[in-house]
């Protein structure tokens, strides 16, 4: 059973230029996106910025995702490196120098870095792909659609600690594919951990 919420619709109604579309985007996952975002940057105000500008980003990229099945990855990794950008610019501002960041995978608002990006979608979605069905579909209603615990549970017919268990369990699962398969990508690693905060 899937959310109520028709995505696909809206995503190609977004890939049209359609700010209807954009409005209900924004509205569906705003909260998820800004609450992630400030667990990065630890201000309310830097969050509130940097979430205007991924909603900024998604509907400058909208001709993008006409065939997209959800733009909640996209979202995710997106708010993700306009945080660390916004966190080694303050680090810049505030330090007269700032060493190598190894596990800061920057990148930047340009044509060029579209690469980067797809590959840290595709990453993701590798190893959510390999999940059971079920662990699958608690994660991305989750994660991807921003819903509580308690709501997965009464969509699905299950317990909330049924839920968490999934949850644990896909992180898990998730973080040994990454390590297993893609150990030479440390910055996706680190994304991973960010993505998989419960």
């Amino acid at each position: 059973m899937k959310s109520d919420y028709l995505e696909q619709q809206d995503v190609q109604q977004l890939a049209l230029g359609d700010i209807s579309a954009f409005n209900r985007l924004y509205a569906h996952y705003h909260k998820q996106v800004h609450a992630n975002i400030l667990k990065l940057v630890h201000s309310p105000e830097s969050a509130s910025e940097l979430l205007q500008d991924v909603f900024v980003s998604l509907w400058q990229n909208r001709f993008k995702f006409e065939s997209r099945e959800s733009v909640g990855g996209w979202l995710f990794v997106v708010s993700y490196n306009k945080s660390l950008n916004s966190i080694r610019q303050k680090l810049k501002e505030t330090v007269e120098y700032v060493g190598e960041y190894p596990n800061l995978s920057i990148i930047a608002d340009s044509a060029e870095d579209d690469e980067e990006l797809h590959r840290q979608l595709a990453l993701i979605d590798d190893a959510i792909a390999i999940l059971p069905a079920r662990k699958k579909e608690v994660f991305e209603l989750c994660r991807y659609e921003g819903l509580s615990k308690a709501d997965v549970a009464a969509l699905l017919g299950i317990s909330q600690q049924s839920v968490s268990d999934y949850l644990k369990q896909s992180n898990k699962a998730i973080k040994m594919h990454v390590m297993q398969h893609y150990t030479s990508y440390v910055p996706e690693v680190v994304l991973l951990s960010f993505l998989l905060q419960f």
